[in-house]
């Protein structure tokens, strides 16, 4: 009996310490602890076609901040941290995606794009500079304030969670 409970014991022992390996995120840190966020920029402007949307800078580097916080067990910091996300908003435009039979736009797109650079203090051939964009389509009837904080919701969730899986995410 005795050496059913330890070999039992041992069991549960290893399986639960095998457990502490594995994160439901997805998310692989490594060997580190800390990460850095610097303020987004909003250059959408510079881009043919683009228009500036006020505090979408600051909106979305919160999300990244916070889908790195939430799927993470990583601290942030303000300057220095092991891995340091930085870019700046290079796209945020409007353009109609279908016409109707009399050429009026039936479905507009709302489309935004970040330009990413990723620094991996800790294993530097994780380094990247990368393009990230999504979009929202909604139809041409209804007016942008309408939807714009929807559109802008969804957008800001896939773009922030492709930063993640392409900095991250072992898949």
């Amino acid at each position: 009996m005795k050496l059913a409970t330890r070999i039992l014991c041992l069991f549960l022992v290893l399986l639960l310490k095998g457990c502490g390996i594995y994160n439901f995120t997805g998310g692989n840190v490594g060997t580190a602890s800390t990460f850095t966020v610097p303020y987004f920029q909003n250059y959408a402007t510079q881009s043919p076609g683009s228009t500036f949307e006020p505090g979408l800078d600051r909106d979305f580097t919160l999300a990244l901040q916070d889908r790195i916080l939430n799927q993470t067990s990583l601290d942030l910091t303000t300057s220095d941290g092991d891995l340091l996300y930085e870019g700046e908003i290079i796209e945020f435009r409007i353009s109609p995606m279908s016409a109707t039979a009399q050429q009026n736009a039936a479905q507009n797109r709302l489309s935004m794009a970040v330009n990413v650079r990723f620094y991996n203090k800790t294993k530097e051939d994780a380094d990247f500079e990368k393009r990230f964009s999504f979009f929202y389509d909604y139809p041409a009837n209804a007016q942008l304030s309408a939807v714009k904080d929807e559109a802008i919701e969804v957008i800001f969730e896939r773009i922030t969670q492709d930063i993640f899986n392409a900095s991250l995410a072992d898949w």
